[in-house]
């Protein structure tokens, strides 16, 4: 099967060459997404809001290529301070709900754009 490559309209564009996902045997690959704002193109300001609007993009994203975050398998979330683990894990609970995929989350030294959080997913397509 060959890889069929996702750019939603409604995403931020890509910060680099890649692309917003892609889809290959039944599965959504998405990029890491960051909190910038599609309408504005800019990073918002605190982890929280970058998170939420991390999880916004990557929903986008996600029903650009045929499906949603009940479809999400696996995440890895990125973070500047592991300290912020509770913030992000109370919004990564709030768009997964209790049907949880499985995760990593890494603290890193730098971001793309000084982003505090990013987010990457695998989901199957609906």
């Amino acid at each position: 099967m060959n890889k069929e490559i996702i750019v939603a309209n409604n995403a931020p564009a890509a910060l680099g060459p890649y692309s917003h996902a892609n889809v290959g045997n039944g599965f959504v690959f998405v990029s890491g997404q960051i909190g910038i704002d599609p309408a504005t193109g800019k990073l918002l300001e605190g982890v929280e809001p970058q998170a939420e609007q991390a999880f916004k993009n990557l929903a986008n994203i996600l029903a650009a290529a045929g499906s949603d975050m009940r479809h999400v398998v696996k995440t890895t979330v990125f973070v500047m301070d592991m300290g912020e683990f509770a913030n992000v894990n109370r919004i990564y609970k709030e768009h997964f709900g209790s049907d949880f995929p499985a995760r990593s989350c890494i603290q890193v030294g730098n971001l793309p754009g000084g982003a505090l959080v990013e987010i990457e997913a695998i989901a199957l397509q609906a």
